[in-house]
């Protein structure tokens, strides 16, 4: 009988684990390709209709045309209107934009500032007024715009009711979901907000500055005591 040579077991193992190697590669090749990241699972059963809100955007703007005597009657009405309409729907900012590069840009400029002006002084404040400036074309009619994007929500339909009274399964009814995101969307003032979350508001840095410097006083930081919340029996008579 034949042995094999001691060289050759000793290349076996090695050949072996190779050739798994290359079949455990060719199998992943073979298998189906990696699909994108695997969707979040709802965290409650009226979750998953949120997606079903569509949030859309436009442009509630007047033009106003240039005049080298500033705003009009006309146009200045129409600015007061446009502020009521921005503070109604609790809207973000006002861009007022002007024209540029035409023959008339330093009357637009003269114009853009005083809507702005305008616009401070019917209640918006000045850190949400914003001018801008926009390609004319050189046309030159180009009008100043001013306006705010006004956004609106699309709710699903819902319906459907299922038997209220068959509490045997003890679930979730579907169109509880529905129509508790219906509401919310429909009630909301600004559907903005349902895309993202608006700015916090500026520190009060004097009140800031008074508690810091009682602390390094070693006095007490809190507000003063309101003797109206110290629960007392009312001694009205009966």
């Amino acid at each position: 009988m034949t042995r094999p040579h001691p060289s050759s077991s000793l290349l076996t193992a090695p050949k072996l684990a190779a050739a798994g190697l290359i079949l455990a590669l060719l199998a992943a090749c073979a298998g189906p390709a990696a699909g994108p990241e695997t969707a979040v699972a709802p965290r409650s059963a009226s979750d998953k209709w949120e997606d079903r809100v569509r949030i859309d955007s436009r442009p509630d703007e007047v033009l106003l045309a240039l005049h080298a005597g500033g705003l009009s009657a006309a146009q200045t009405q129409a600015l007061d209107e446009l502020v009521g309409r921005w503070m109604a729907v609790e809207a973000r900012e006002i861009v007022v934009n002007a024209p540029i590069g035409g023959a008339s840009g330093e009357m637009a400029g003269r114009m853009a500032m005083a809507a702005r002006q305008r616009l401070v002084a019917m209640g918006a404040p000045a850190t949400k007024v914003r001018v801008t400036g926009y390609d004319a074309g050189g046309a030159p009619d180009a009008p100043l715009k001013v306006g705010f994007l006004r956004f609106t929500a699309s709710v699903p339909q819902c319906g459907g009711w299922e038997n209220l009274a068959a509490t045997r399964n003890n679930t979730a009814y579907e169109n509880f979901g529905c129509a508790v995101t219906a509401n919310m969307a429909a009630q909301v003032a600004n559907p903005e907000d349902l895309l993202s979350p608006r700015d916090g508001t500026p520190i009060d840095s004097g009140r800031r500055a008074t508690v810091l410097d009682k602390y390094r006083k070693g006095e007490v930081t809190s507000s003063a005591k309101d003797e109206q919340s110290n629960g007392v029996v009312s001694k009205a008579v009966n």
